[in-house]
């Protein structure tokens, strides 16, 4: 059984930056694609990013491409989202997610996180 463990949230402003941290364990961590996505109230959870389990291919959602860099270190079970040029409407509680594949839909992921909140002021 795969455990995500989120961390790195916060309160910023606008034009600032964070980086969001994903540690996995229980399972197979360098196998796993692995996804960061986003929620907030009233809304579905949508896609951010993502990167395959070597590493070597990432999709960004073309909100956030170009502030936003998704990497892995599969030595520490950890996958990053580094956030730029911080927005208000990048507010939402972030998940990361492990999956079989590399895909944008939430329904193939399989392991999730319990999230971090991310609030941008402005």
């Amino acid at each position: 059984q795969v455990q995500l463990g989120e961390s790195g949230g916060g309160l910023v402003q606008a034009g600032g930056s964070l980086r969001l941290s994903c540690a996995a364990s229980g399972g197979t961590f360098s196998f796993d694609n692995m996804g960061w996505f986003r929620q907030t109230p009233g809304k579905e959870r949508e896609f951010v990013a993502a990167i395959s389990s070597s590493g070597r291919s990432t999709i960004y959602a073309d909100s956030v491409k170009g502030r936003v860099t998704i990497s892995r270190d599969n030595a520490k079970n950890t996958v990053y989202l580094q956030m730029n040029s911080l927005k208000p409407e990048d507010t939402a509680v972030y998940y990361c997610a492990a999956g079989p594949i590399l895909v944008t839909a939430t329904r193939y992921y399989t392991y999730w996180g319990q999230g971090t909140r991310v609030t941008v002021s402005s």
